[in-house]
């Protein structure tokens, strides 16, 4: 939550915005697996093709969008599949504190762009060949695809908050997980709660490990208008707050750290400073740090020893693997299950 209001606040501007999600074919995504290098790489394709796409839809000239990247390498049940979540102004930025709305537009443009723009980066870092690339443009349904959520007005602040936490999201979630430690087993519910799969203890593991960036790696990064260049150039000549912006700042960055009551408030809409009994405002006497005396002060409200969850039943059985055949493939071979799609709309179309 804090990122989100970080991003509104010192990055994005009062200006209508749109949701993006580029993905490609399961057959490339094993070279993202063994070279995460790439991933960068894949980002800059994203940010290419989005850029000469909103240039082509206005007339001004040196005009550029604003975007925000965040780089997911996973699917629903941790799978290993590089896609790109981001945030687009939807038009460009131009001259001094302009902007121009883009058109209505068509999603299937923009993903010709960008399977060029990474056939393109894979050939020259030599991970493809012509002949793969040949083999893929015979292909009916590509593999890559688009989406584009609706157009998000300057005035839906929370939206927009919600979708920066959304895509700086976690490989898995807690919730929906549970450990059978007699069995050394895993349980993971699909986001539906329709499937779930069982992992072995290690499998588990090293699922998750699979999705951890490396030291230094980049996972969100900024373009264009909002890149960290430009927005230091208009800060140092005053002019970061030429386009009116309805995301005020009212604090420091010091003072969002601070206001721990205000983000619990926002995310779980309870007031930890309500009294549950009274309902009157409560005043804060003194921080407890001292694990000795934590624990003394729970294991006296009978919190400390908190029950374990009883194990999930197994409604369904394990999902069967599929194999497939990659002998004729240019790739190394490795299990498909690994790279399961999660499900997108891809099929929405933009509206204006």
């Amino acid at each position: 939550m804090e990122f989100g209001e970080w991003l509104c606040k010192e990055v994005l501007k009062a200006v209508p915005h749109r949701h993006f999600i580029f993905s490609i074919p399961k057959i490339l995504r094993r070279y993202f697996l063994y070279d995460r290098k790439l991933l960068s790489d894949l980002s800059r394709c994203g940010w290419e093709s989005l850029k000469v796409f909103f240039q082509k839809t206005v007339p001004e000239k040196d005009a550029a969008p604003g975007a925000v990247i965040a780089i997911q390498s996973f699917g629903d049940f941790l799978g290993f599949n590089p896609h790109l979540h981001i945030l687009c102004s939807d038009g460009c930025f131009y001259g001094e504190g302009m902007f121009r709305v883009a058109p209505r537009f068509e999603t299937k443009q923009l993903e010709h762009i960008f399977r060029h723009k990474v056939f393109k980066m894979l050939l020259s870092k030599g991970k493809i060949t012509e002949d793969l690339i040949d083999m893929l443009m015979t292909w009916r349904h590509s593999g890559f695809n688009v989406f584009c959520g609706p157009r998000i007005q300057p005035c839906e602040q929370e939206a927009m908050e919600n979708l920066a936490r959304y895509i700086i999201r976690a490989s898995f979630s807690q919730e929906r997980m549970a450990y059978i430690p007699e069995k050394s087993e895993v349980v993971y519910q699909s986001k539906d709660n329709k499937e779930e799969k069982i992992f072995h203890a290690l499998e588990w593991i090293a699922a998750m490990c699979s999705h951890v960036p490396n030291k230094g790696e980049q996972m969100v990064r900024y373009y264009g208008f909002y890149s960290n260049v430009a927005r230091g150039k208009r800060k140092k000549n005053d002019h970061d707050e030429l386009i009116p912006s309805i995301l005020e700042p009212d604090g420091s960055s010091k003072g969002y750290r601070k206001n721990w009551a205000r983000l619990i408030q926002k995310i779980y809409e309870v007031d930890p400073l309500t009294c549950p009994k009274c309902h009157g405002r409560m005043k804060i006497l003194a921080f407890i740090e001292n694990e000795d005396v934590i624990k003394k002060i729970l294991k006296h409200l009978d919190l400390w020893d908190i029950k374990a969850r009883p194990p999930l039943k197994r409604a369904n059985a394990p999902p069967v693997e599929c194999h497939i055949d990659y002998s004729d493939s240019q790739v190394p071979s490795c299990e498909d299950y690994l790279y399961s799609d999660p499900d997108y709309p891809i099929e929405t179309c933009a509206s204006a």
